[in-house]
């Protein structure tokens, strides 16, 4: 199992328009084949710091997952709306314990 944790950044004021595309990405990414987890968060205490949080079965999901066209438009959206300061990393994970 693979995780990819991080935070990506937007001007505060252009979240709303934003939204919607987080939508549509969120929707398509959870319903392709190897895809356990993708979700996004609003930081509370840091107006647009947006925190993401994915896993991933293995890492040709992760790769086809790179090539969606879904992936593209947000990126494109992202790129309309001022995302920036992208800090993503990639973790393997060998086990899991509940707690």
């Amino acid at each position: 199992m693979l995780v990819i944790a991080g935070t990506v950044r937007v001007p505060p004021e252009n979240l709303d328009a934003l939204r919607p595309h987080m939508q549509v990405v969120l929707q398509a990414s959870r319903a392709e084949d190897g895809c356990v987890v993708y979700s996004f968060a609003e930081d509370v205490e840091d107006p647009g710091l947006i925190r993401v949080f994915e896993v991933w079965r293995d890492r040709s999901a992760i790769g086809a997952h790179g090539k969606t066209a879904h992936l593209a438009a947000w990126r494109e959206a992202g790129r309309e709306h001022g995302v920036s300061d992208r800090r993503l990393t990639l973790y393997e994970v060998s086990g899991e314990t509940p707690l």
